[in-house]
């Protein structure tokens, strides 16, 4: 331990440390823009000089270590003088109107003031609207309001074709940290000094091609971040969120998993740790890996580079290829509190899981023979196979509660009498919604969900050789790849709109239309009738999409007038939506078939009962009901005398900031998945995604921007994030 004094005040400071370092520790403000906490300094800039006693001259307190005794002054005349002669050549290089315009001394700083190019004018950039410019903080610092020397700066283009961020050359100060940091923080050496004619410039390193791309570049956002002047921001600014805007995919996971920390765990391959971030937020990780509608894989920064990452294909792995990790999964006292869930699909189940975990006395009551939903009942084991749904349920029951199968709950009422204290009402979307259409009750014509239901509990269902479904979501599209698999030899799907509004997944559909799948958009049905012989005869309309939108968004569908056919058929399967069914007995306010309930808390009218899942939004994905059955269990606990936190995060390795360098890194192509041959698929239910070997999983890792990596960059002294 050190002990010196600057500017009258005695500091304490460790071996190593410079006197900026010391400074800064201290809260004592000293100029830089060469200098980052996170990075070993230049001393370029000029500006952190200082005056230290027994020295003939200033020096910069950035490369001076501290030492004991020693007495420092970071405010002289001289110093200032030559602080400002150091930031007048700086701004003679730099379009600084707004560092010294007339507003400066009156207006706060606004990021749309205007600098000149020579007729025209363009918005200036100096501070972005995500972080305020440290040149700005330096200038009022040292209180300049005019400069003494020709101004030699040049207006460039600002250079907008990069992806995920912007450069503006006019705008550097060839500071050095976007090298410093792209060098020695995360070793990829994209760019460099450039040394030409005009003097020194960043730029790609000269030996890497002529663009960020081929330099090798990782888009990690580190150059953006440590960037004193907004020569480098990010496209659209960071908004007011600036977390969730760096780190798109980890918000967009409805049940909040840590995406870019299981990621990284895979890619240095410690599956076992990935899967235990995993199952910190959700008990799904398997089901999840082969059915999720994966948002976080739409809005992943890496697309804007090439392709996302898998983000689904990988939770999977890891889930089949780490251990459970039961003994870190952290089990409250028992509370001795009861609790009542009605329906055993994603929603129930997963409220059941963390309940459980919480201490409480959970009993789950299913309807049907096995547990799982609509994740047994409604997602086709093609998709979803049984061996698999059953393990991950078996898993979480570990944690202790209890499921009680073929139980119908009729009135909530009955439950409070036995003694629950609080009752979940999570039921799904097991009924189908018609058609409204002449004749659909004709024999022949299925409901969607229902013949999902009846495959997957194994009876038999006569569909005949030529079958229509009409609808255009997932059900419709799972329910076609079914018929086939049951010795359908036709199928068309009916959907009326086009295939840009088609709600179902596109790797469904894609897989609908390569195992043999006809598709007829702007097709709508009229009316349906028998034939003699027995079979269905469905009038059909050609649709056009109209000038008018629903709200969705989409243009509504309109007949064209004289366009009716008729299709001859076996079968016909409507799958245009399902809803729940919910018991009158239950006492609860019901508004267009759905349970009222606060979207936040997730209570009804009814103290004590709380409603989610299908049940209150309408058909939903897998991870929408997750996300609500964990919402609806921290607010059951807090409606118990519980604190209601129900995310408990597990000690991980601390993730290496260090990336390294990879030529090709930005054309690395996204890892497909392996998938069952299609003439093998038809003749079973066999799963059709295998799924990652393990350098697959581990390239595809590698693939990750590592977004959240710039989240733990200091900020630097003068910034305001």
């Amino acid at each position: 331990m050190l002990t010196l004094t600057i500017d009258g005040r005695v500091v304490n400071a460790t071996n190593g440390q410079s006197v900026l370092q010391v400074a800064r520790q201290a809260g004592i403000y000293v100029p830089s823009l060469c200098a980052h906490p996170d990075l070993t300094p230049l001393g370029t800039c000029g500006l952190c000089i200082v005056e230290i006693e027994g020295l003939p001259d200033s020096v910069p307190s950035c490369l001076t270590p501290a030492d004991e005794g020693m007495m420092v002054r970071t405010c002289t005349p001289q110093v200032d003088q030559s602080r400002r002669n150091s930031l007048e050549l700086i701004l003679s290089r730099h379009p600084h109107a707004c560092l010294i315009c007339s507003k400066r001394a009156t207006e706060q700083c606004n990021p749309h003031h205007l600098v000149e190019q020579g007729e025209t004018l363009r918005p200036c950039a100096i501070c972005p609207s995500d972080k305020h410019c440290e040149l700005q903080r330096i200038a009022d610092f040292i209180g300049i309001k005019e400069i003494n020397i020709p101004m030699s700066y040049r207006i460039a283009p600002v250079e907008t074709g990069h992806p995920l961020f912007d450069r503006d050359p006019s705008l550097c100060v060839v500071c050095g940290r976007c090298v410093k940091i792209c060098q020695e923080v995360r070793g990829v050496k994209a760019i460099d000094f450039v040394h030409g004619q005009d003097g020194t410039i960043v730029g790609v390193a000269p030996v890497s091609g002529n663009s960020l791309k081929d330099s090798g570049c990782k888009f990690c956002g580190a150059c953006v971040e440590v960037c004193p002047t907004g020569a480098l921001r990010d496209k659209g600014g960071l908004g007011e969120d600036r977390e969730a805007t760096l780190v798109p995919c980890r918000f967009a996971c409805p049940a909040g998993v840590d995406i870019p920390r299981y990621i990284l765990s895979m890619a240095e391959g410690r599956f076992t740790e990935a899967t235990a971030i995993i199952r910190e937020n959700l008990p799904f990780p398997s089901v999840l890996g082969r059915v999720c509608s994966h948002p976080c894989e739409m809005v992943c920064r890496r697309g804007q580079v090439n392709e996302s990452v898998a983000i689904c294909s990988l939770k999977r792995y890891a889930a089949e290829h780490g251990d459970r990790l039961r003994q870190q999964s952290k089990h409250a006292l028992p509370t001795g509190r009861r609790v009542a869930i009605v329906g055993s699909g994603p929603c129930g189940l997963t409220a059941a899981y963390h309940l459980a975990k919480l201490g409480h006395q959970v009993t789950v009551f299913e309807a049907m023979p096995e547990p799982g939903g609509m994740m047994r009942l409604g997602i086709p084991a093609y998709r979803l196979p049984r061996d698999v749904l059953r393990g991950e349920i078996e898993e979480i029951q570990r944690v202790g509660f209890d499921i009680k199968t073929e139980t119908r709950i009729d009135s909530v009422d009955t439950l409070f009498k036995d003694g629950y204290e609080a009752v979940l009402v999570a039921p799904g979307a097991h009924k189908g919604v018609r058609m409204g259409i002449k004749g659909e009750n004709s024999p022949g014509v299925l409901e969607g969900v229902c013949f999902l239901r009846e495959v997957a509990l194994g009876r038999e269902v006569s569909l005949g050789k030529k079958v229509a479904v009409v609808g255009g979501g997932n059900v419709a599209v799972d329910a076609a790849r079914s018929a086939l698999r049951l010795g359908a030899e036709q199928v068309n799907v009916l959907y009326r709109r086009t295939r840009a509004e088609m709600p179902a997944s596109a790797e469904e559909i894609e897989e609908a239309l390569r195992e043999g799948v006809n598709i007829d958009f702007l097709v709508a049905p009229v009316s349906v009738t028998s034939t003699e012989s027995g079979r269905i005869n469905l009038i059909c309309v050609r649709m056009k999409l109209g000038k008018k939108w629903d709200a969705q968004g989409r243009r509504r569908p309109e007949p064209i007038e004289g366009s009716e056919f008729s299709l001859e058929l076996d079968t016909v399967i409507a799958a245009i939506g399902q809803e729940p069914q919910i018991p009158d007995g239950f006492g609860l306010p019901i508004r267009d078939k759905l349970v009222e309930a606060d979207p936040v808390t997730f209570a009804t009218s009814r103290p004590g009962v709380f409603a989610g899942g299908d049940g209150v939004i309408g058909p939903a994905s897998v991870i929408q009901a997750i996300a609500a059955g964990k919402g609806a269990a921290s607010s059951i606990d807090k409606y118990l005398g519980g604190d209601g936190i129900v995310d408990v995060t597990l000690a991980t390795t601390a993730p290496d900031p260090w990336l390294g360098p990879d030529s090709d890194f930005a054309s690395w192509p996204r890892s497909r998945t392996p998938l069952l041959p299609v003439e093998q698929r038809l003749a079973s239910f066999a799963e059709v995604e295998l799924g990652f070997d393990q350098k697959q999983a581990i390239q595809e890792a590698k693939r990750c921007l590592r977004c959240h990596l710039r989240l733990r960059i200091t900020p630097a002294v003068g910034s305001v994030l």
